[in-house]
């Protein structure tokens, strides 16, 4: 039996576009990921080609193994997460839970590994189980977002580009044996230099990397100006103020887990990052997980990020079409 697909508008306001909404492709209730034949994943291709962001509902929620054979059915092998800066934990073949960051944390908008120089085009969530309260996955296009910025910060941006800093271990951030999937320094130092990511080896089994990446990207399709970057996440000013203060007093800022400068070094404001930080919330749009969904996502059309929740929450992810610089 093959699952049959109609068209809606998912309606996703936000503060800078009131009246905004989402493509989305409804199933007849019950309907599996399986019964998807060649002319509902055409179809399904060219609504994300289009919009860049497509929600599929009402498919039975058919497990993580169905999740990854349905993300591979458009041509592109899976990719692992490697250079990860958030934990996860691999559930499949190409799958992924979502960042396993406490629950009572909000994840701020952001385009999937735009801190390096390689990074995938397709983003696939699944929603196993939504959560009790809570944990929406809000999204924003980063061609809006890149408009709706003063131009004297998109022109830095790109004509300065990224610095970005990162400290490995210690109990502060993640050991470089997990984001890099590896316990030997030689494996570490070959995807460095492929990567072109300077690092620099530290005393006490630490790692420190160092990685200029553009702030402003053009979609490789449209040719669009786009906002793609984690300089918000990574600079220090995303720090609450006690730990800030906490964490250069006892470590200093040079060795602070993560940082973000202009690609010649020089400091970020913090004033230009609170900018940032507030075209981004104003671009945010918002909806509610149901258990099944699928959202795909053109991961350099559009950031996405993570509301806090409470109970229990399982958003799986698959990642293809590696793009590199």
């Amino acid at each position: 039996m093959t699952a049959t697909l109609t068209e809606h508008r998912l309606p996703t306001p936000s503060l800078a576009e009131p009246d905004a909404s989402i493509s989305m492709l409804c199933a007849e209730p019950g309907a599996a990921l399986s019964q998807l034949e060649s002319p509902q994943l055409e179809m399904i291709e060219r609504y994300r080609q289009a919009n860049g962001a497509l929600l599929l509902r009402g498919f039975a929620l058919d497990g993580a193994a169905a999740f990854s054979r349905f993300c591979a059915s458009f041509g592109y092998p899976l990719l692992s997460y490697s250079f990860g800066s958030t934990p996860r934990s691999k559930v499949d073949s190409g799958i992924y839970t979502s960042t396993e960051y406490p629950a009572h944390r909000a994840i701020a908008l952001h385009n999937e590994q735009a801190y390096t120089r390689a990074w995938p085009l397709r983003l696939t969530f699944y929603c196993h189980r939504p959560a009790d309260q809570g944990g929406a996955t809000p999204i924003a296009d980063s061609h809006q977002i890149y408009r709706a910025l003063d131009p004297r910060i998109t022109r830095s941006f790109a004509e300065r580009e990224l610095l970005y800093v990162r400290n490995y271990g210690n109990g502060l951030d993640l050991p470089w044996q997990q984001v890099f999937g590896t316990e030997e320094r030689a494996e570490v130092e070959a995807f460095c230099q492929a990567q072109s990511i300077e690092l620099q080896w530290l005393d006490g089994d630490g790692l420190r990397t160092r990685q200029r990446c553009p702030g402003i990207m053009l979609h490789p399709i449209t040719g669009a100006p786009l906002w793609f970057n984690q300089a918000h996440l990574f600079h220090v000013s995303a720090l609450e103020q006690e730990m800030r203060e906490v964490l250069i007093d006892s470590v200093g800022e040079e060795y602070l887990p993560r940082n973000t400068y202009f690609g010649d070094g020089s400091t970020i404001p913090d004033a230009m990052l609170d900018e940032i930080r507030a075209v981004l919330d104003a671009h945010s749009r918002v909806f509610e997980w149901q258990q099944g969904d699928l959202l795909l996502l053109d991961n350099m059309r559009y950031a996405h990020a993570r509301q806090p929740f409470s109970g229990k929450r399982e958003i799986l992810v698959a990642m293809a079409e590696e793009y590199r610089l």
